[in-house]
């Protein structure tokens, strides 16, 4: 049979156990004197052997107070155990995190408390990783979704917009200009009227450029409040004006390791635009209502349809600010400069709008590129789109009918007259009818239509039954 231990070597086993254990134990008073502790506290806090025992918890315990303690007291009594976490002091004054385990005890008719703790420093830094972590992601996920929702902005108006297209020297020009500063991390600063193409150009730069990989961000700089230019440029926190009902990530911010695309940055107030010229310079900014400073690296590719050289002699932009930017200037010509891409754009957004609306077998006539080729495009390559559209949905049995703007018949008879124009020489009526005679010719080799839409009666600006008795008259047959 095992020998029972007799009430001494009891007590001397579980001295043993409480000096050795492994967590540490603090036995104190009513008043929170400390009374005994063992090694493994002692180790813990950072204190020679016995050197806790007669201090007091908030000796130990910043958190405990004369008021907190009372507390504390009566609710240890009333409940006999209490868990919580709570920092402690080292003897260096170093704070460590520490999970507790107090158990209340009654021993000769006095107050006692034994308090178990072990340092969770490790469990906290594990903690502290995965919140950071949690948090990272988190950010990464919402930078993701505000980046998923410019850049669907973007790819809605690229499908809309069509791709580069054409094959004249004036846009082969501007290609090898991109094949050139596509490479470099340089400002671009693109120039040119309304709906050329600029948006579309950025985007070229960008998808050659090592930044790739990164996203474009666009602002358009006309569209937004004045109020507001620095919170979308730079981002603000929550409350740092009426309305800042959260955080909000700028664009600069948003934008980095990209590029940041500033459409039509002419129209950036001039008391703004020494903020601007500051990020560009030191590249650092900070949020609205924020005292942090935050770094970005971005490129930047800004577009206009002013001349920003007179505006900047008006005093309506900043001179270093131009120069900023210009670092690479890059004109794109309007389309009545290019009209030999006219019939390449036309077909392809002939192709969109058809699947866009679903309307098969529509082609382009011969008289259609007529009219598209004399007209001046004062809306670009964005107004020949419209057009096509139009003309796609009013379309009746698949036959394309162009809608342009009233003046067109006008402009395309005075294109006429002006190409039989000799003022050098005075023409007798014989060469004045082989004139005409050439020149109805001309518009009849197309599709020998005279009435209706696109016929030739239309394109001359005169009645058909005037045109029908002039080919008569003539003796014009369809060859």
């Amino acid at each position: 049979m095992e020998k029972k231990l007799s009430k001494d070597q009891t007590f001397e086993l579980a001295e043993f156990i409480i000096e050795n254990a492994g967590d540490a134990i603090i036995f104190h008073d009513c008043h929170g004197v400390i009374l005994n502790a063992n090694k493994a506290a002692h180790r813990i806090l950072d204190y020679p052997e016995n050197e806790l025992i007669g201090l007091t918890i908030q000796d130990i315990n910043p958190d405990s107070t004369k008021k907190t303690w009372q507390k504390f007291w009566k609710e240890i009594k009333k409940l006999k155990t209490l868990s919580f976490e709570a920092p402690h002091c080292t003897r260096s004054g170093a704070l460590i995190p520490i999970d507790i385990t107090v158990n209340f005890l009654e021993f000769n008719q006095r107050e006692y408390a034994v308090g178990f703790f072990r340092d969770i420093t490790g469990r906290k830094k594990i903690e502290e990783e995965k919140a950071q972590a949690f948090n990272e992601i988190n950010r990464l996920r919402k930078q993701l979704e505000l980046e998923n929702e410019y850049l669907y902005e973007e790819v809605m108006e690229l499908q809309t917009f069509g791709k580069i297209i054409g094959k004249s020297l004036a846009l082969q020009n501007i290609l090898k200009q991109i094949k050139m500063v596509s490479p470099t991390d340089a400002n671009v600063l693109i120039a040119g009227e309304s709906g050329t193409g600029k948006e579309l150009i950025a985007h070229e730069i960008h998808k050659r450029s090592p930044r790739s990989s990164r996203p474009l961000i666009r602002v358009n700089c006309a569209s937004i409040p004045r109020e507001l230019y620095e919170s979308e440029f730079f981002g603000h926190v929550k409350g740092a004006f009426t309305g800042a009902i959260k955080d909000r990530v700028g664009r600069f911010e948003l934008a980095n390791g990209g590029t940041l695309f500033l459409d039509e940055v002419g129209e950036i107030p001039l008391d703004l635009q020494s903020k601007l010229l500051r990020v560009l310079q030191e590249g650092t900014f900070e949020r609205v209502g924020d005292e942090k400073t935050i770094q970005t690296d971005v490129r930047v590719i800004a577009a206009t349809n002013r001349q920003l050289k007179q505006e900047v002699e008006k005093g309506n932009f900043r001179e270093d600010l131009f120069y900023r930017l210009n670092v690479f200037p890059l004109e794109v010509p309007p389309l009545r400069e290019r009209k030999e891409d006219i019939p390449a754009l036309a077909s392809h957004f002939l192709k969109l709008a058809q699947e866009k609306f679903n309307r098969r077998g529509i082609q382009l006539s011969k008289a259609n590129l007529v009219l598209l080729e004399n007209y001046d495009w004062p809306g670009n390559i964005r107004e020949l789109q419209n057009v096509i559209e139009r003309a796609v949905i009013i379309a009746p049995a698949n036959r394309l009918v162009l809608d342009l703007p009233q003046g067109t018949k006008n402009r395309n008879v005075s294109f006429q007259k002006q190409s039989v124009k000799t003022p050098d020489k005075v023409l007798t009526f014989d060469e004045i009818k082989q004139l005409e005679r050439e020149n109805i010719l001309n518009v009849m080799s197309t599709n020998w239509k005279i009435f209706g839409r696109d016929g030739a009666a239309e394109l001359l600006g005169i009645p058909p039954t005037t045109l029908t008795t002039r080919i008569t008259r003539m003796g014009l047959k369809k060859t």
